[in-house]
């Protein structure tokens, strides 16, 4: 029923309790929304989360693993399979694995070594994804575990992924 101010009336008073979760929600939704780096934003934020030099990698080394594995895009998502069935998947700008490093709540047997949600791994802050793949470069002895790093990045020479962005 439209009260005398035009606004909808229903029972009871969650009107503006229902807005405020609408709104809540989409502030939530703006805060943490995926992005797609351009190169050199991204060289700059992986450096102020201290990956340039980090086990020994330069910052080329990094930005061209992050192209490589997803193309600078923070929703990448990716499903392994054997056999046709899904065992494990692959999130965000590293393409880090539920099997081992994240919890996605779906691999069997996963071990979560970062300690976080796979979906935190989705959004456009850096800082865990910086901070997971510090833990995996250490715990996997390089940066080995990244198979786009492998094929496209290990003894090439990468520096034009860094250069001209003043890092």
């Amino acid at each position: 029923m439209l009260s005398g101010s035009g606004s909808v009336r229903g029972k009871g008073s969650g009107g503006s309790t229902s807005a405020l979760k609408l709104l809540m929600l989409g502030l939530l939704l703006v805060c943490t929304s995926a992005k797609v780096y351009k190169r050199c934003e991204l060289a700059k934020t992986l450096k102020q989360f201290g990956m340039d030099g980090y086990y020994k990698y330069s910052l080329a080394n990094w930005v061209c693993m992050a192209y490589s594995e997803s193309r600078y895009n923070t929703s990448a998502i990716n499903h392994n399979t054997k056999q046709g069935k899904v065992w494990s998947t692959d999130y965000g700008i590293f393409q880090i694995n539920s099997k081992w490093w994240c919890d996605d709540q779906k691999t069997k047997g996963g071990k979560n070594i970062c300690g976080l949600r796979c979906d935190d791994l989705l959004n456009d802050y850096l800082g865990d994804d910086c901070n997971c793949a510090k833990v995996i470069v250490t715990e996997s002895k390089g940066m080995k575990a990244w198979v786009g790093w492998n094929k496209n990045c290990k003894d090439k020479d990468v520096e034009h992924f860094v250069d001209g962005c003043g890092v």
